[in-house]
């Protein structure tokens, strides 16, 4: 084996050895957030030196030497981690939340966790006093607000807290940085609401940061609508078709139930802009609607990062907002968390390569791969062709699709889509919502036909005429790759490809 080789090989070793280490510190983040709740001592000596009894009786002749020294320093970081400064987010069920992971990018200098309450153990957590403070999430704004000594700025303003600290003073003090990231999010995507007239679908805790923003901004008039208010989802057309700008601060159109809308914009004559809080999915069907429409649309991705920003300038206690530094680093992590969580999704004609070069993309970057017409037959127990042909294209399209909205709703994955996915118009906002989408474009010569009834009964070139269109509409990115002498080639032609436009 050769030098460079060997190095290969190392590199990759290192590659796997960052993902345990990574692991190990966010276990270790965790036990010692445990033993701080419980009372207990973070580091237990008389354990770390059985821990390098045993590991060192297991351990590798080429590694075994090492083993004492190397668990010194790894013990000592850990207990440097452990002992870090504790916060955290506080909600009643947090399954899904991504504040730990945007906190620990933002402030590495503190500990971050999750935090699930009932109401009844709210008292004992704030006079526990054992986190030096929490974000606050839905349902317990108002509450947390009533359980602090002094409420700060915007929290003072409107009754609501979702930034908790502990001082030194004895005191608990509340903020509100929603305000803040409400107005970021506007001004990121140019939405203006200086003299306009502005329409917030519900009136929970949401909506008191999005009022108190707008109005700083200059709105002219802002007017909630609700399920039972006198304005209502059965009068609003009528009552507020002045409107100009809409702001959903609903769950409606929130994972998983992605497919539904609080209101119909083109209801709307005066409509120019949409902002949604939600950020899962990545465009929410107002937004798709917008976007379809031709007028401005902000998701809530941008606003989650900014109040988690001005929140750890809290926690740390820093001076002076630094709003150039603030920009910088919100973007930045809102365009990390963005990629991540979106899917990377492969349309194309059928025997383009779709499969195949998923398959690689899903192998580099440690995601799942899923093949929707693999799914089909792992729900269905019939191949999509079989499918065609003995029940036709019509019930094999009714199930696509389903299959498509279940899979396409999740976040992360590498999704290869079957050829005619693009034949249904309610496909389109499944695959936009929360994915990039990329068209595999080939030489006609080069599809393959076999078990493909479709391309057999039409011809290569009459389905491709009916599809073109919409695969370049569809997607964000579009891969054109000639012959290929074999699938490795096919992949590294588009891993190459794909790379260039920044999506490895």
């Amino acid at each position: 084996m050769s030098l460079e080789d060997l190095r290969h090989e190392i590199d990759e070793a290192d590659k796997e050895l960052l993902k345990v280490i990574e692991k190990r510190m966010n276990i270790a983040r965790r036990i010692g957030e445990i033993k701080r709740l419980e009372g207990k001592p973070v580091s237990v000596p008389e354990r770390e030196k059985e821990k390098v009894k045993e590991l060192t009786k297991i351990a590798g002749p080429e590694s075994r030497e090492y083993i004492p020294r190397l668990y010194e320093t790894i013990f000592e970081l850990t207990k440097e981690h452990e002992e870090k400064k504790l916060f955290g987010v506080l909600g009643r069920s947090l399954p899904h939340t991504y504040s730990p992971e945007i906190h620990h990018i933002i402030a590495p200098e503190y500990l971050y966790g999750i935090i699930e309450r009932e109401p009844e153990e709210l008292d004992d957590l704030f006079e526990g006093r054992k986190y030096s403070g929490f974000n606050v999430t839905i349902p317990y704004k108002t509450e947390a607000a009533k359980r602090c000594d002094v409420l700060m700025g915007d929290a003072n303003n409107i009754g609501t807290v979702n930034t908790v600290v502990f001082k030194d003073d004895g005191k608990t003090y509340g903020y509100n940085t929603d305000v803040y990231g409400f107005e970021f999010m506007l001004k990121e995507r140019e939405i203006d609401p200086k003299d306009r007239n502005c329409l917030v679908l519900g009136h929970g805790g949401a909506s008191k940061a999005v009022e108190a923003a707008l109005q700083k901004m200059g709105a002219k008039k802002i007017v909630f609508v609700s399920r039972t208010g006198d304005i209502n989802y059965d009068n609003v057309y009528d009552v507020c078709s002045d409107t100009d700008i809409v702001i959903n601060a609903t769950p409606v159109g929130m994972y998983p139930y992605t497919e539904k809308a609080p209101v119909d914009l083109k209801k709307f004559p005066n409509i120019s802009a949409v902002a949604d809080l939600i950020y899962n999915p990545a465009k929410t069907s107002i937004m798709l609607q917008a976007e379809e429409m031709g007028i401005k649309c902000a998701g809530g991705l941008s606003m989650l990062v900014a109040q988690a920003y001005k929140a750890a300038h809290i926690f740390k206690g820093d001076g002076r907002f630094d709003e150039q530094r603030a920009l910088t680093v919100i973007r930045a992590v809102t365009k990390m968390l963005k990629r991540k969580m979106e899917n990377i999704v492969f349309i194309g004609m059928p025997g383009c390569g779709k499969t195949t070069i998923a398959g690689e993309v899903a192998k580099r970057t440690g995601r799942d791969f899923i093949d929707l017409d693999e799914e089909y037959y792992r729900r269905y127990n019939i191949r999509p062709s079989e499918e065609i042909t003995k029940n036709g294209e019509e019930i094999f399209r009714q199930k696509e699709t389903e299959i498509a909205k279940d899979i396409l709703k999740e976040s992360g994955k590498v999704i290869s889509c079957g050829g005619g996915i693009v034949t249904r118009d309610e496909n389109r906002n499944a695959l936009k919502a929360n994915s990039i989408v990329i068209y595999i474009e080939r030489p006609l010569d080069v599809l393959a036909s076999e078990d493909r009834p479709l391309t057999q009964r039409d011809g290569v070139r009459k389905l491709y005429e009916e599809r073109r269109e919409r695969y370049e509409s569809w997607s964000d990115i579009k891969v054109s790759i000639d012959r290929k002498e074999d699938k490795a080639a096919l992949s590294e032609e588009a891993i190459s490809k794909l790379a260039e436009e920044g999506i490895l």
